[in-house]
């Protein structure tokens, strides 16, 4: 990755984060165009723009030609921990009190992330939250679980997916286990976010 091609556009990052989250889908620039609501030759060329700044590889099968994340580019890999670590911002601001509040696990979980309806909604009935820990913490977690629970802070009620790191590749097969890991806003460690989704592609 060169020094002068380093900028990217807001739709560029966002195809990025995309194909990253979504590891075990093809997408062919029509598909990604139609998910992320652009113009279809647009998304063809900035897909080969990414291409050519080593985020991105092409596959050809017969006519088509699929995007995948570049998984082993050491730099593509740096990108996007860089990127994920700025999705806290991206957080809807209705989800900003819940925010602040799972923030209390940063000590003791390897990883965090919200996922299903809350993110993309403001009527949800509930919040969807991943907790990627040691059992040896489950102790502490319940504690602030409780404390969270106590404080009644967040309006609706919290259901978590309590997780060590070696259940999520046991079920990485699991369709409603990959939808909870492609589509998701991280709120704790994404460097662990990305070394957990690499393992899964393996």
């Amino acid at each position: 990755m060169a020094v002068n091609n380093i900028q990217f556009t807001k739709i560029e990052i966002q195809i990025a984060k995309y194909l990253f989250k979504h590891y075990k889908d093809r997408y062919n620039a029509r598909k990604l165009a139609r998910i992320l609501k652009i113009n279809h030759a647009h998304a063809n060329k900035l897909c080969n723009i990414l291409a050519d700044k080593h985020l991105l590889t092409k596959e050809k099968i017969g006519n088509s030609v699929f995007f995948l994340y570049e998984y082993n580019n050491k730099l593509a890999i740096k990108f996007m921990e860089y990127m994920l670590s700025l999705e806290e911002k991206e957080f809807p601001r209705w989800l900003s009190v819940l925010f602040h509040s799972l923030k209390k696990f940063k000590d003791c979980i390897e990883m965090g992330l919200v996922f299903g309806s809350s993110i993309n909604t403001k009527d949800f009935n509930d919040v969807d939250v991943l907790l990627m820990y040691d059992t040896k913490k489950s102790k502490d977690i319940k504690k602030i679980k409780d404390e969270i629970r106590k404080s009644e802070l967040v309006e609706k009620p919290i259901r978590y997916v309590d997780i060590a790191e070696k259940d999520i590749l046991l079920n990485k097969e699991d369709k409603i286990f990959y939808s909870i890991l492609s589509e998701n806003l991280i709120f704790n460690n994404p460097e662990r976010y990305v070394e957990v989704v690499r393992k899964c592609r393996k």
